[in-house]
């Protein structure tokens, strides 16, 4: 026979939880409460278990959704990365890199180089394991963000947009190099990196060299201003070498030309 009282007691949980926004205790009672009887577990006990599954679910809740809100193109996880097709300076600092020490002392990590490389790829791969580690992270593209700067300018919110930019633990910064830009966007973008420089981190990829920089802030003096700040104590990375996209490409066709699935025509030719 049903035990009306302990049904009361079952509604109002799951109502409770419900208020509280306790997800996991509405999900698991049932089966938690099944299981505390067939174990015979004390109340304390039953409480711990109903608790921590209701911490381990925000735990990863919070993890998906600073994956979400940090704006990344595409997930790309570190460990997904083919290490042995990045360029020598990489490899070599990867694992310094993904301790994620620069971002918990603020400091700065600049990759440079040629286009296809993995820049993109290792700065995404850090940043999700930044939120995985519960820092606030922002993926943003630098003309994205010289739009995002002016147009906050031109609405009078620029103050707020900056007050936000300078709280993420983490901002990537792609693709530097690839626009140029006026001299207010060179203004806007020098003055919200430079927020951040020395107390949180920036990660900025770009396919030129120090040199080459004032082909994109046409102003000497930013240019250098610019480079003196985001080198501060940070890591530089050279990302010149062979595209890592190329070599999965070839991989790739390598492993379904061993399966059969692709015949060489001029290979055919050649035996008719």
């Amino acid at each position: 026979m049903k035990d009306s009282k302990n049904d009361d007691f079952l509604q109002k949980i799951l109502f409770y939880s419900k208020e509280l926004h306790f997800p996991a205790v509405r999900n698991y009672l049932s089966e938690d409460l099944e299981q505390a009887r067939a174990k015979n577990l004390s109340y304390e006990e039953f409480l711990c278990d109903i608790l921590q599954k209701e911490y381990d679910q925000r735990i990863e809740n919070g993890k998906t959704n600073r994956i979400r809100i940090a704006g990344f193109p595409a997930k790309k996880y570190l460990e997904d990365i083919k290490v042995e097709y990045l360029p020598v300076d990489c490899r070599n600092k990867l694992k310094i890199l993904s301790s994620l020490d620069f971002v918990k002392n603020g400091q700065n990590l600049i990759l440079y180089g040629n286009p296809g490389t993995g820049k993109t790829m290792i700065a995404t791969g850090l940043g999700i394991k930044a939120c995985m580690q519960g820092y606030r992270v922002a993926f943003t593209t630098v003309p994205l963000l010289i739009n995002q700067l002016k147009e906050a300018r031109g609405s009078s919110t620029l103050r707020s947009f900056e007050i936000r930019f300078e709280k993420y633990d983490l901002v990537i910064a792609d693709e530097l190099g690839y626009i140029s830009f006026d001299r207010q966007g060179s203004e806007l973008l020098f003055t919200n990196l430079s927020l951040r420089a020395g107390r949180k981190s920036t990660i900025i990829t770009t396919n030129l060299s120090f040199e080459r920089w004032d082909e994109i802030f046409l102003d000497p003096v930013i240019t250098a201003a610019m480079i003196d700040r985001l080198t501060h104590k940070s890591y530089m990375v050279n990302m010149n070498g062979q595209s890592y996209r190329m070599k999965e490409t070839k991989e790739w066709l390598e492993k379904h030309k061993e399966a059969g699935q692709f015949l060489d025509k001029d290979d055919d030719s050649k035996e008719n």
